[in-house]
């Protein structure tokens, strides 16, 4: 399976594997596919460990890592180039019928508080200025794909990683959010339709995905809803070079997902997720329930923007993730997650992707005659 991104990188298999759990990157490129571990969650020490803990356990076989570097955020114009100086300035802008909202929320559920000693990790990646320490981590390491989501990655941070060696890719949900990461150096737009879990546009797969790849002349990776091989083949036909995954690693035998987010993953059906501001104050993907309905009802204080509504909740998901409050425990996912109802091995997912590929692209060529 040979295309533009497959001799860009040095992989096998023009598939991308987007997950927080180290394991399941190294077995995605131990595989042939591309892991690429998602930064956001990581401070950069932790981030340093998890890196090295990948290079010694991948073989040698290419990855990448995602950091999330918004276009636009609350605190922007502050000119703040301190991470803690920065955090001390949003906490301020935080109102707090907000704060009350979210305890009394949390108390009618028997959500107790945190112990004192549980430090908060209100902010970590959500901005420039906490990205960009995460950024020079991974480039100490010999990384393949740098990915940045939510807007076009500083022109600065892409020729920083192109005199590394590193290529560059980025998220779009438009044709017009395209063009802009291509004027900034992008090697590769990843063109997520609004099915896909996470922060996510309004324009579906089926649809973008042309779009984009009529609107720029670099490899195009489809991403939004993609979970098995038939939709990988829908995904090249359309033009794509290749597809990047997400929520389909989430219940893998490898991942790190809670066991009860695992099986609530197991049971949802694709009419189970919703886009929210709930989580980080951008419109996201997640799994339906108490938390996000809350949000959207009529005594709600409305969410703030990022970051200051994931500053807002963090302490509050550590509370509920720790509880027995299922019903509010929510995580980005998408809307294949109505089609994953068993636990398999990375290694299985990737092979299956593989071979249903081969069986719908035969297909196709039977139809034609070819």
């Amino acid at each position: 399976m040979r295309t533009r991104v497959t001799d860009m990188l040095g992989i096998e298999l023009p598939i991308f594997a987007f997950s927080h759990c180290r394991d399941v990157v190294v077995e995605v490129s131990r595989a042939g596919g591309m892991g690429v571990l998602g930064a956001l969650y990581f401070t950069p020490e932790e981030l340093e460990m998890e890196l090295k803990w990948i290079d010694d356990h991948v073989d040698g076989k290419p990855y990448g890592v995602d950091v999330v570097m918004p276009a636009s955020y609350a605190g922007a114009d502050l000119g703040v180039d301190s991470p803690e100086d920065l955090l001390g300035r949003l906490q301020g802008m935080i109102p707090e019928g907000h704060r009350a909202f979210v305890d009394n929320l949390l108390t009618s559920h028997g959500v107790g508080p945190l112990s004192g000693e549980e430090a908060s990790r209100a902010l970590l990646g959500w901005t420039d200025a906490t990205a960009r320490p995460q950024v020079e981590v991974a480039l100490r390491h010999p990384i393949a794909l740098l990915a940045n989501a939510l807007g076009p990655p500083p022109a600065d941070v892409v020729e920083l990683a192109h005199a590394k060696g590193v290529k560059v890719a980025a998220l779009a949900s438009t044709p017009r959010h395209a063009v802009k990461q291509v004027e900034v150096g992008v090697d590769i737009v990843v063109a997520q339709g609004t099915e896909a879990g996470g922060h996510t546009g309004e324009i579906s797969t089926m649809v973008l995905i042309p779009q984009v790849v009529d609107a720029v002349d670099v490899p195009v990776l489809a991403a939004g809803g993609i979970g098995n091989g038939r939709q990988m083949a829908a995904g090249m036909a359309l033009g794509a070079e290749g597809v990047w995954t997400g929520s389909i690693w989430l219940a893998v035998e490898e991942a790190d997902t809670p066991a009860m987010a695992k099986q609530r993953i197991l049971e949802a059906t694709s009419r189970d997720t919703v886009r929210s501001r709930s989580w980080t104050g951008k419109p996201a993907r997640l799994l339906r329930n108490e938390w996000t309905d809350a949000w959207e009802a009529p005594d709600s204080p409305g969410t703030l923007p990022m970051p200051l509504q994931f500053m807002l909740i963090s302490d509050a998901l550590r509370r509920i993730a720790r509880s027995d409050a299922a019903e509010l425990a929510t995580f980005p996912a998408g809307q294949i997650i109505g089609t994953m109802n068993q636990v398999r091995s990375t290694k299985d997912v990737v092979f299956g992707l593989v071979e249903e590929y081969i069986e719908a692209t035969e297909r196709l060529g039977r139809l034609t005659g070819d």
